[in-house]
């Protein structure tokens, strides 16, 4: 039993149109997903997959469990056509924010339903939280969660007596990390970042400024949400976005899934822990290559792979075997 693996779930940024509609194609049991989240949405969230428009796909209440339908239509594949247990072959998972909840249900934690319903609300609660326009986000290039804390303070503090926010939302990998906050204060990203050795402040696409403490009224959104739903034990310990550390107990899980709401995406020290306690390989599961970009830029020692069209599958099934 070679357990140097890991499996990883991506975040928002990775939808596009057309994405999971081979698997659809090639596998009975990728399809049975897309329906089953269909379903459980009561709407053809299929459909805006892989069929657009682009703009209705990357809104948050839409990208979120679409991203999770096509992780999981990946391990379904997995699981019926090859065989491949996660228990057994696996260490850890983990995923990026809402990637987070496909580690869970891939390790058998949630339903596939109850994921898909969580996401949508996890969506539309982020987007609700703060009025358009108000938040943003940025992505520093060229630094560390070091200096990228420092940035966010010194862009805070002209904006005391407005109480602006702006906070550390992902530390992505060592030369990229994220802040978020009130768009006043992400205005003066760059500014204050320069002498501090900022390449570049990069202004996100986002509709809103996740992962900081103005999404306080979606993750309470988020409590009440997850205190209803049936959360098991998962086959495999998943590494916390807010800890950078395993979990398994159900009420923990529960716990560390509101906090994630407003708190730092802390997927560097996942990844560095990963190759700390034995992991050699991880395999991105899902849409687009975007963790594995991360991962190679963590940690030069793991290497990577992505699995998300039946071709993906074919390629890398032997080695999952």
């Amino acid at each position: 039993m070679s357990m140097g693996i890991a499996f990883v779930f991506p975040g928002q940024g990775s939808q596009d149109v057309g994405m999971g509609k081979a698997l659809a194609d090639a596998f009975p049991a990728a399809r049975e997903v897309f329906d089953e989240v269909d379903e459980a949405l009561g709407e053809k969230l299929s459909a805006i997959m892989w069929d657009g428009p682009r703009e209705t796909l990357t809104l948050t209440a839409n990208a979120q469990p679409a991203l999770m339908a096509v992780s999981m239509a990946v391990m379904r594949v997995l699981e019926r056509e090859k065989s491949f247990m996660l228990a057994d072959k696996v260490k850890f998972v983990a995923g990026h924010s809402l990637g987070e909840y496909s580690a869970l249900a891939a390790a058998g934690a949630f339903s596939l339903a109850d994921a898909a319903r969580l996401l949508r609300l996890r969506g539309e609660a982020m987007q609700k939280a703060v009025p358009v326009g108000e938040g943003a986000m940025a992505a520093l290039l060229g630094v560390g969660l070091d200096v990228a804390q420092k940035v966010a303070e010194a862009a805070a503090s002209p904006g005391k007596d407005t109480g602006d926010i702006c906070q550390v939302a992902n530390d992505n990998d060592p030369t990229q990390v994220v802040l978020s906050g009130h768009k006043r204060a992400i205005d003066r990203v760059a500014e204050v970042g320069k002498p501090l050795g900022v390449r570049r402040a990069m202004p996100l696409p986002v509709s809103a400024p996740f992962h900081c403490a103005l999404m306080q009224p979606a993750a309470d959104a988020m409590a009440a949400a997850l205190a209803e739903v049936e959360i098991k034990a998962p086959a495999v310990p998943v590494i916390a976005n807010v800890l950078a550390a395993p979990i398994s107990d159900p009420q923990e899980i529960r716990k560390r899934l509101v906090e994630q709401v407003t708190g730092t995406v802390r997927w560097r020290e996942s990844v560095l822990y990963m190759a700390q306690n034995g992991i050699t390989q991880v395999y991105e599961i899902g849409a687009g290559k975007v963790l594995a970009g991360l991962v190679g830029r963590i940690e030069k020692s793991i290497a990577t792979a992505s699995i998300g069209t039946p071709d993906d599958v074919a390629a890398q099934a032997d080695a999952l075997a």
